[in-house]
């Protein structure tokens, strides 16, 4: 039963990767006037205005840091990446909370040596199996120090078109078997539409995730067609696509998620938009198909 009123924004959080273009300062003022209750954060953003400003530019809007984005990209396999990867976690740990989040959403990277949407070069990594495995160990060292700065390691699972170049985690079943070593408030996932929204299991990893205690985190996009030029860029506003909201928000409240429900878009003719016209719009998508189903 939908426990949710369609009036009611304050779970309602625009990830400022939907205004790309915009300031930090226009990002939040749009989403404050728009109602919504939260922004998800991005750390170039942080980085650019200190994470002091940051969080005062969004607390003086009357908002909170739903998330930061991102941490991750664990798959190094020399010791100099593995340092470096290590030590940048570790600034993005502080940065979230010093912005006053305690959520680090972690994209866990693609195959050794591959990037973004281009073909694989000379001596790249094929090893997926050891792959997923660094991912592991890259875990266990960071989540003493996630614990000690009270942010929890959120782990999201990216659409297997991604696993080459981006995440090699690909369904939140996944995530919850690398997330399970460690507390749930340390280690946790995020469920974004985008990305698990085909997944036969979906429905029981959610149950699961809940059971756990690990949704730290629910991210909601839809799935368009046809394709942008590069896939990464072909999110849609909610309702626009395919994907079936008000199930997949019935299993995340059933399973007891209470918290935030991001809206995080990558589409060039969004970004194009005016910032406040963009923010209305998510507002306005997630009152009429996920808020009804909370």
């Amino acid at each position: 039963m939908s426990t949710g009123s369609t009036n009611d924004l304050s779970r309602c959080s625009l990830n400022t990767a939907t205004v790309k273009h915009a300031s930090l300062t226009e990002a939040v003022d749009a989403a404050a006037a728009a109602g919504m209750g939260a922004v998800g954060l991005w750390r170039h953003q942080v980085q650019e205005a200190g994470a002091q400003t940051a969080r005062k530019i969004v607390e003086d809007a009357g908002l909170r840091v739903s998330s930061l984005c991102r941490g991750g990209f664990l798959t190094a396999t020399s010791p100099e990446g593995i340092r470096e990867a290590v030590a940048d976690n570790e600034r993005a740990l502080v940065e979230a909370a010093e912005v006053g989040t305690s959520e680090l959403v972690f994209v866990v990277g693609g195959l050794p040596g591959s990037a973004p949407e281009t073909a694989p070069a000379p001596g790249t990594d094929r090893d997926l199996v050891a792959t997923r495995r660094r991912v592991a160990d890259r875990l266990a060292d960071l989540a003493p120090i996630a614990e000690k700065h009270g942010v929890r390691i959120v782990l999201e699972p990216l659409h297997p078109m991604f696993a080459a170049d981006r995440a090699v985690v690909s369904t939140l079943g996944q995530a919850l078997d690398l997330a399970a070593p460690f507390d749930a408030r340390t280690v946790g996932v995020v469920v974004d539409t985008y990305h698990v929204w085909w997944d036969p299991a979906l429905r029981e990893s959610v149950r699961r995730a809940g059971h756990e205690g690990r949704i730290a985190g629910y991210q909601v996009c839809d799935w368009n067609l046809p394709f942008a030029p590069t896939a990464l860029n072909s999110r849609g506003h909610v309702g626009d696509g395919y994907i079936d909201f008000a199930t997949i928000s019935g299993w995340v409240r059933d399973a007891g998620y209470t918290g935030d429900v991001e809206t995080e878009i990558f589409n060039e003719e969004i970004w194009a938009a005016a910032p406040a016209e963009t923010a209305r719009t998510v507002a306005g998508r997630f009152a009429e198909h996920v808020a009804p189903h909370l």
